[in-house]
């Protein structure tokens, strides 16, 4: 047990897979539209973005309560 975690309190698995997700993301621009954003065709890559985001979500959640 980490000795820390009476201080602080327990993470929940949620929050540990939300921050491995952010991180994920922001170092690999995963998620990220490499298109112009706007008129054309902004809300389909903006849906596509969230779609990716959710699936890398919910794949770092499957990671941190070990089913992969």
């Amino acid at each position: 047990m980490d000795p820390l975690s009476g201080m602080f309190g327990a993470r929940r698995n949620e929050d540990i897979a939300l921050d491995l997700m952010k991180f994920i993301a922001a170092t690999t621009g995963y998620g990220k539209s490499t298109g112009p954003a706007g008129f054309q065709g902004g809300a389909s890559k903006a849906e596509d973005d969230t779609a990716q985001l959710l699936e890398l979500y919910t794949r770092c959640l499957a990671t941190v309560n070990g089913k992969k």
